[in-house]
């Protein structure tokens, strides 16, 4: 039984905004402001929640050791005397946003019948780039049984920063898919994060289709305009693409290509002279979760950024009320992700695959989520101010935290060490 499984990245206890993704507005916007880490684990917790309300499969992914440590040790560092950027590149909270994790193909994608999942490089950013080993840990771990095959990243200086810049469409999730890898060649003031070279290398070792496998290049306008990935401009799911006008870089040639490799696919494209650039990237419109719900109709799990920007909800609300493929809008609040630049899609990775496949204590229903909630509200910081961040007693009580929700999880001495 293959369906499709999120899985969300707990929000880790060290959350604080140090601004170290340039392109990425949100985060350079509120650099020094008091993060509160408890606040936004409490609130991906509650998006969980609401996405097995509405019928959905939920996984998790845990937050990593921080700060990291091996990784200091590695330039010659020790925490307690390294500068301070140092400092925060180690003790960035972002493997919550696990839509950077890996790249999946699905089992009904691959000619080995497996589902791979190659796990991101993240090379572009200092504070991601050390973010892999733990991450592929966690992978090999959760994804042990033989129906998964798990690779390690692609090799520097190609950058790859997973299924932020890959969409999959097929007419159901247990059908053959077409697989969409998107590429940057510039941004402007910005660096492209996606290198092409990279997204041929996970289709190759994955074992993709070249007839159903497509590479497309993002405009440089909307990296340039603070869409440091392609899904906060483009979504897809099932039937489903959901895009800004001004996503691709030549969207003719790839509307072309995608309806050649799949007729049944429904193209919903959002005018820029109706939600403009800026509009969609500060309300993450496409940053949201696009589902199939158990009764086959498509949802978008929405920020409430979304619904607060005028131009955003006039769009959304039409396209419902005129019977588009987008049936249903669920809102939800995410505002200490989205402060530090990641919404919905980005706090997920999904993976089509037999739940019964997968080690359950990565597997959660409301019940585990209670549990979680309870360690995240007894252990995690209230609040972090960036200038606070050598402070040792802070830096002991993250760790303490994560050793406790490890503890809940019965995963001591499996990523602890």
């Amino acid at each position: 039984m293959l369906v499709e499984i999120n899985f969300d990245g707990i929000v880790g206890p060290s959350h604080n905004y140090a601004g170290l993704s340039p392109g990425n507005l949100a985060a350079t916007r509120n650099r020094g402001a008091v993060s509160h880490p408890r606040a936004a684990a409490l609130q991906g917790i509650a998006k969980m929640r609401a996405n097995l309300a509405l019928g959905l499969h939920q996984g998790i992914l845990l937050p990593h050791a921080r700060p990291d440590h091996r990784w200091l040790a590695q330039l010659g560092l020790g925490y307690p005397h390294a500068p301070p950027h140092s400092q925060a590149q180690a003790l960035s909270a972002s493997p919550m946003w696990a839509a950077n994790a890996a790249t999946v193909s699905p089992a009904p994608d691959t000619a080995d019948g497996r589902c791979h999942l190659s796990v991101a490089n993240l090379v572009t950013m200092p504070h991601r780039s050390h973010e892999w080993p733990e991450t592929l840990a966690q992978l090999r771990l959760a994804f042990a049984d033989p129906a998964f095959a798990v690779h390690g990243p692609v090799a520097a200086p190609f950058g790859d920063e997973g299924a932020a810049n890959h969409m999959r469409l097929a007419t159901a999730h247990d059908a053959p898919g077409v697989e969409v890898f998107v590429y940057g060649i510039a941004g402007g003031p910005f660096p492209a994060r996606q290198h092409p070279d990279a997204s041929a290398a996970i289709a190759r070792r994955h074992l993709l289709d070249p007839e159903r496998t497509l590479f497309v290049q993002q405009s440089e306008e909307a990296i340039a305009a603070g869409a440091f990935h392609n899904d906060v401009v483009a979504v897809a799911n099932g039937r489903v693409l959901f895009a800004h006008e001004q996503a691709f870089a030549d969207k003719a040639r790839f509307y072309d290509q995608l309806r050649a490799a799949m007729p049944e696919v429904e193209i919903v494209e959002v005018p820029a002279a109706q939600v403009s650039l800026a509009d969609a990237i500060a309300s993450y419109l496409f940053n949201a979760q696009l589902v199939t719900l158990p009764g086959g109709e498509t949802g978008l799990i929405l920020p409430g950024e979304a619904r607060a920007t005028e131009s955003v909800w006039r769009w959304l609300t039409a396209h419902v009320a005129g019977n588009g493929p987008i049936r249903r809008l669920e809102v939800v609040d995410v505002r200490e992700s989205m402060a530090n630049g990641g919404g919905p899609a980005c706090l997920r990775l999904r993976v089509v695959a037999d739940p019964a496949t997968i080690d359950p204590r990565f597997l959660v229903d409301d019940a585990k989520l209670g549990r979680i909630a309870a360690v995240i509200e007894a252990h995690w910081p209230e609040a972090i101010d960036p200038a606070q961040i050598a402070d040792p007693d802070l830096i002991a009580g993250i760790e303490r935290a994560r050793t406790a929700l490890l503890e809940a999880l019965d995963l001591v001495g499996f990523l602890d060490s």
